[in-house]
């Protein structure tokens, strides 16, 4: 399932399911505690189209060693190797992908799927609420 939460710039909080809104009282869109959101936006456009307000960021499909979703912007940290880095959404060449700064791992392709596959990444933050988590990482 295709799933997104949008960052509110505006009162520094997450919403979820964003994908799922279609009026202001749908009740599908929720905070990051599970309560449902309060929000002023019409449908999923509406998050996707105020850039100014909202950073939409998709789920990657992945789960961290905790079940925790992974999704773009969230920090993670590869533990058998013990690197910080952010998750983001790549396009190489004709190829979209989620995927982490390989240069940090020495690695060249689907770091992001094998770390998760084989339970060796967990989700510590994201870029909007703990960036100094990759400030410590450098």
């Amino acid at each position: 399932m295709i799933k997104f939460r949008a960052w509110d710039k505006e009162n520094e909080i997450y919403f979820y399911n964003v994908q799922d809104a279609y009026d202001t009282l749908s009740g599908f869109v929720k905070y990051d505690d599970g309560e449902y959101a309060e929000y002023d936006e019409s449908c999923f456009g509406d998050f996707l189209n105020n850039k100014r307000r909202y950073v939409v960021e998709q789920f990657t499909g992945l789960k961290d060693v905790n079940g925790e979703e992974i999704y773009v912007g969230d920090v993670v940290r590869i533990l058998s190797i013990n690197v910080i880095t952010d998750v983001k959404y790549m396009r190489d060449g004709t190829t979209p992908e989620f995927e982490i700064d390989r240069r940090k791992v020495f690695d060249d392709e689907n770091v992001l799927g094998e770390a998760a596959f084989e339970g060796d990444i967990e989700v510590i933050g994201n870029v909007h609420k703990n960036p100094e988590l990759l400030e410590a990482d450098k």
